[in-house]
Parts: structure tokens; sequence; C-alpha cells
């Protein structure tokens, strides 16, 4: 899954975001905030947010018949806990909690 282009896609968003964010926190720390830094703070959330839930998104959408067919992180009865969980379905929910 790490060869995925929406890895990639997610990472430079997430980069570019946390760049703007300590450039601004930086510069309001010194008292010499520059307009375009404030600026990009809080405009570029515009494109990134989207893109960065894409690039999340895509990459949950791309491991999900990895994970059914390894049952990776899954837990099946019985067992001494007595208890079951099915990882491709949480998965399925995560990606479903992103709509609201």
């Amino acid at each position: 899954i790490q060869n995925e282009e929406s890895v990639i896609l997610f990472l430079v968003v997430w980069t570019v975001t946390e760049i703007t964010r300590y450039s601004f926190y930086t510069f309001n720390l010194l008292n010499h905030l520059p307009y375009f830094i404030k600026w990009a703070r809080y405009n570029f959330f515009i494109i990134l947010y989207p893109a960065g839930v894409a690039g999340e998104l895509l990459t949950i959408y791309a491991a999900l018949p990895y994970v059914k067919k390894t049952g990776m992180f899954s837990l099946r009865l019985p067992n001494k806990y007595n208890v079951s969980f099915d990882y491709y379905y949480f998965l399925i929910i995560v990606m479903c909690s992103y709509v609201p």
C-alpha cells in the first residue's frame, strides 16, 4: 500500500500543512508575521483539507483487500476474551465516518 499514489498525496498535503502552521507560529512568536504566511495559514486549507481526506480515504480503500485476505488486526472467536473484532469492517466504518 505504501506505493500507492494516495500515500504521496496525503504526505505532501500533511507536509505543506505543517510547514504553514509552524511558520505561522514561529513568525507570530517573533512578532513579525508576513502577510503571505498569515494568508496561507487561513486559506490553504480550502485545497489541502479535501485533498488530504481524499488521500487518506483512497489509501484505506486500497488496503481493504489486503486486510480482508490476511485478517490483519482481527480477532476471531473462540478466544480467551470471548470477543470478536474485524478490522476490515472497522476500516469501512472509519471511511463512512468521514462523511459527517
